[in-house]
């Protein structure tokens, strides 16, 4: 086999195929976690009752107590306390309380399967993934430089392909301008 832009591009851009249409799909997903976050659905909700309560008797050991009694093996994130409401976080579980009437209800999430390990591929921090993913970056500008090389004639990079480039790359710089 030669070696090409065309060839190299290929090549290249067959070996990815699967990670990019992963990290596309999953950075799609993480840009509208607020909406619906691919990582964790709720699959069990139960309501709770427990006796109502001032916001200024809830502290460290009360938690604790309450997760006991509520049976959640789960680490605790934080918990907060305004107005009437409680509100817990846990690793896999919410809980919102009303103080005033002691009801709530208990929130338990799992790992969107399959979405939910796309998305962790955006957020690991491990050594060998980190190494992967530069190498997945330096042939992602390989496949970027060789395609401008591909096309020859009227459609080719130097004729018309520098100009929707600027654009690329000029669009997302007003984007940044506009949000910082």
């Amino acid at each position: 086999m030669k070696l090409t832009s065309r060839n190299s591009h290929r090549d290249i851009a067959y070996f990815y195929v699967g990670l990019i249409i992963s990290f596309s799909l999953s950075g799609i997903f993480l840009n509208h976690r607020q909406l619906w976050h691919p990582r964790s659905y709720v699959y069990d909700k139960k309501e709770i009752a427990i006796t109502p309560l001032k916001k200024d008797s809830i502290n460290e050991s009360w938690i604790k107590n309450f997760t006991a009694q509520q049976q959640i093996n789960d680490n605790l994130r934080r918990f907060r306390a305004e107005e009437n409401k409680l509100r817990i976080s846990y690793e896999n579980h919410d809980v919102q309380v009303d103080l005033s009437t002691g009801k709530g209800e208990i929130e338990s999430y799992r790992t969107t399967p399959l979405l939910g390990q796309m998305t962790q591929l955006h957020q690991d921090t491990s050594n060998w993934w980190i190494y992967y993913s530069d190498i997945f970056g330096i042939g992602m500008i390989v496949i970027a430089c060789t395609g401008m090389f591909i096309e020859k004639g009227k459609f080719s990079f130097r004729k018309r392909g520098w100009k929707l480039a600027v654009i690329g790359i000029v669009f997302p710089l007003i984007f940044l301008y506009l949000l910082s």
